[in-house]
């Protein structure tokens, strides 16, 4: 549900009309407009910010921990047209375990950057078409930018130096 401020917002508007129970929260920050969706909406209105409403350009995807908070993540989307000039940010809120839909079909860079959050985050991307690690290496225990995660990582235990 959109506030009365941003109704007159043609592409917000339109994506409320069209995905009712994707909005589930709206941010205005640093004069830029943020969406927090139903984490089932992602695919569907990002395809259609993309082919309808001119977000060309997926620039960044990254996660937030909550820790420990409920839910414990939110994977950030940052989009951009460059036509408009215009930025959005989009954000899905994900339980740990949970996985959000992958949208590297709508913009090819999410690829990258959905293996780097889960790498780094442990959040998993259903369909993602090769979900592995990409800067950790592959045998590596854990997701160091979880703020659970040791600050000398699993691998040492000082401990045994006493």
């Amino acid at each position: 549900m959109l506030p009365d401020s941003l109704k007159d917002e043609p592409t917000l508007s339109l994506i409320d009309t069209r995905f009712p129970e994707a909005i589930i929260e709206v941010t205005q920050k640093l004069n830029e407009t943020g969406l927090i969706l139903n984490p089932a909406a992602v695919v569907g209105v990002a395809t259609a910010l993309k082919n309808e409403f001119g977000f060309e350009r997926l620039s960044s995807v990254t996660a937030v921990d909550w820790w420990p908070k409920k839910p414990r993540f939110e994977v950030v989307y940052h989009l951009h047209s460059i036509r408009n000039n215009r930025r959005l940010r989009l954000k899905l809120r994900v339980e740990e375990g949970e996985e959000a839909d992958s949208v590297t079909h709508i913009w090819t860079t999410a690829n990258w950057y959905e293996r780097e959050v889960f790498d780094l985050f442990g959040i998993s991307f259903r369909n993602h078409p090769n979900l592995e690690r990409i800067m950790m290496p592959a045998d590596w225990e854990g997701h160091p930018l979880r703020k659970d995660y040791p600050v000398h990582g699993y691998k040492y235990s000082y401990a045994e130096e006493a």
